[in-house]
């Protein structure tokens, strides 16, 4: 993996824990300027990246943990950060404002494309192999072939609220989004070799009536009714 070169950025202070904290399994602490509100690891375990929608320009860091250094990949950010991911297995990097995807190859440091969602407020993506879902408060699935459009190939409308995650399967063509109406949407989406074929996704199973518990330490599970 490769990032834009620059300098260590100022806004993040790496520190080492107490003896104490320590012993509760702190490693290392590292204390920005604003709240963050996501954190997401790339596929290899040495960077993270983390969002902070209200610093602004330094909204998105990107920190290593072998130098204890963070990086600010962009000087500037068209629009208020909402979500970033890695790629599970390619050297790219995604950041989604409110209506806007945009795909950064980090090899060649430079931006590859502008996604068009066509949705009013973008609340959570996963890109897997050529593909990219992304999910909206304003009840929106958006599923992208990377390789054909800027714009979506397919627009869901299953749920009947504001649309809060969406996942692509590890090891198979599924998908999922969970919304606040309770409900969760599985997909199957068929990708073909014959590139003259269209990708075929079908609706596969709701799972209703799915509860979040919060347990003593802030960890949140999720199950639904049988």
């Amino acid at each position: 993996m490769r990032l834009p070169t620059s300098e260590v950025n100022p806004k993040a202070t790496w520190s080492q824990p107490t003896p104490t904290e320590f012993e509760r399994g702190i490693r290392v602490w590292i204390h920005l300027q604003k709240a963050v509100k996501q954190v997401t690891w790339h596929r290899k375990g040495d960077y993270f990246a983390t969002v902070a929608p209200d610093a602004n320009n330094s909204a998105v860091l990107i920190h290593q943990l072998t130098k204890h250094q963070t990086q600010q990949p962009f000087k500037k950010t068209k629009g208020a950060v909402q979500r970033v991911m890695f790629h599970p297995n390619k050297p790219m990097f995604f950041v989604a404002t409110q209506r806007y995807v945009r795909q950064y190859n980090l090899q060649r440091q430079e931006l590859v494309k502008t996604m068009q969602t066509g949705v009013k407020w973008i609340s959570s993506l996963d890109p897997a192999g050529d593909n990219l879902i992304i999910g909206s408060y304003d009840k929106r699935l958006c599923w992208f072939d990377l390789d054909l459009s800027s714009k979506p190939y397919k627009t869901l409308r299953y749920h009947q609220q504001a649309i809060r995650s969406v996942a692509y399967h590890k090891r198979y063509p599924l998908f999922a989004s969970c919304a606040d109406d309770g409900n969760v949407q599985v997909f199957h989406g068929m990708v073909y070799n014959d590139l003259l074929q269209n990708p075929l996704i079908v609706p596969v199973k709701i799972l209703k009536n799915v509860h979040e518990r919060v347990d003593a330490l802030g960890k949140r599970y999720y199950y639904y009714d049988l």
